[in-house]
């Protein structure tokens, strides 16, 4: 079942209808656009484009990596499964959404959602998951189909693991919520569906079965950046080196993307475009020639990567601009106790020196804001895979959602499992003395934020 004309049918429809019912009607916005200088109506109008590119650029651009997940790893063969002219048994809808996939439920037609719902639509058969698949309507993916409509190739997108949907539908299936991580993601789950495995274990010099060993110690919500440059999948303890994934809003006015550093949100987008998405653009960063902490990335020369059809650096600025447009999602009322969080506040900044560091309102040091790991009291493992060994003092957003953004824990790996185990660590690396009622409304203050 094939719903792509409908879909394009209801879209046509909706943006003229939209247009008749704005024609002729005049607002306030209109007329004070109006009074604006010419040179500052271009400034609002180069605004609402680059959120507009960006918007697309984040949700929908392949940056041509179907040439790795598609035609090297074959990927999508295994999603369509033997049955639909790939391998294996394929992936329904029901495993699409057990390893943390989302459907965009405004890119189904409105007759498909009623069938959902009358549970008419086989949910455990691959084909129709390669219908949401040319519907667009798999967060993150992109199918490319022939005429015939088969699916020949894949990619991926930013929004794969930066967005989520409010599951307004059902469980995984609702509206797109741009910038919250995908924390019931399972990246390595999905990675190791691919049939052929060896473009990655070439890299890092291991057999397929290792490589299928890292990737299955990952879980949800996790990615190592990192494993493609020093090739280290476990940390000294045996567990996975893999960091939870990030949220990507909240980063206007904040210095460095990531939890150790690395650079700006633009370069951590070029970064992740052309490195581990595998797109076809130019990066540059010589810092990943050093041998001794970069051996894989040093031996792949990723440290300057040049293709002639670049179809990544072009779309970096709207998607940066994009990006800092997100603001961090405010706390809804009931969420937390007012008077205790106001107390908290207090608390924050003064007698547990929280601010020190989560300057309000970036709740990051406006500046330089890295660390040592002493300094913050934890291990140097994963400072020590960035140029800087240093953590970044995370800026402090949307605490009070923790079942989707924050799910996994709290710091970069999730060693810690909730507000009160943060406490407790920094009153013993502070030497701080707070009783039970001011850590109970430092909680508070921080579910606020």
């Amino acid at each position: 079942m094939r719903f792509a004309a409908v879909t394009a049918a209801i879209g046509v429809s909706a943006i003229a209808l939209a247009m008749l019912a704005g024609a002729g009607e005049s607002t306030d916005a209109d007329d004070g656009e109006r009074r604006l200088s010419k040179n500052d109506r271009h400034i609002n109008a180069s605004a609402r484009r680059l959120i507009e590119e960006g918007r697309q650029v984040f949700r929908f651009d392949t940056f041509g990596s179907e040439a790795f997940f598609g035609d090297a790893l074959g990927l999508h063969k295994a999603i369509a499964g033997e049955k639909n002219g790939g391998v294996g048994p394929g992936v329904s809808p029901k495993t699409a959404l057990a390893v943390g996939l989302k459907v965009d439920a405004d890119a189904l037609p409105e007759q498909l959602k009623a069938q959902i719902k009358a549970g008419r639509v086989n949910l455990d058969d691959p084909a129709t998951t390669l219908a949401l698949l040319e519907l667009n309507a798999v967060v993150g993916i992109t199918g490319r189909f022939d005429s015939a409509g088969r699916i020949t190739s894949m990619g991926t997108q930013c929004a794969l693991c930066h967005s989520t949907v409010d599951d307004s539908f059902a469980s995984g299936i609702g509206k797109r919520l741009d910038g919250w991580a995908n924390r019931d993601l399972n990246v390595g789950a999905i990675v190791s569906l691919s049939p052929d495995l060896t473009p990655l274990a070439n890299v890092l010099g291991v057999d397929e079965a290792t490589v299928r060993k890292v990737l299955a110690a990952w879980g949800p919500g996790k990615f190592d950046a990192e494993l493609i440059l020093d090739g280290k999948a476990f940390r000294p303890d045996g567990t996975t080196a893999a960091s939870l994934i990030p949220p990507a809003f909240g980063l206007l006015g904040v210095n460095q993307a990531t939890s150790t550093g690395w650079g700006s949100v633009t370069y951590w987008n070029a970064f992740v475009a052309n490195l581990e998405m595998h797109g076809r653009g130019n990066f540059f960063d010589p810092r990943l020639n050093n041998r001794e902490q970069y051996p894989v990335a040093a031996r792949a020369g990723l440290a300057n990567t040049r293709v002639a059809d670049d179809r990544i650096t072009p779309k970096l600025a709207a998607l940066q601009f994009y990006q800092l447009a997100m603001p961090v999602p405010k706390a809804p009322a009931g969420t937390f106790d007012t008077a205790s969080a106001a107390r908290g506040r207090t608390i924050f900044s003064g007698k547990a020196r929280c601010a020190a560091c989560h300057v309000p309102p970036l709740f990051t040091e406006p500046g330089w804001n890295l660390h040592r790991a002493d300094e913050i009291g934890i291990d140097a493992f994963q400072a020590d895979r960035s140029p800087d060994h240093a953590y970044r003092t995370t800026p402090l957003r949307a605490l009070w959602e923790t079942t989707k953004i924050h799910k996994g824990g709290f710091y970069h790996d999730g060693r810690f499992a909730t507000y009160a185990d943060v406490i407790a660590h920094y009153e013993s690396l502070l030497k701080l003395d707070l009783s039970q009622p001011e850590r109970n409304d430092l909680v508070q203050y921080l579910k606020s934020l």
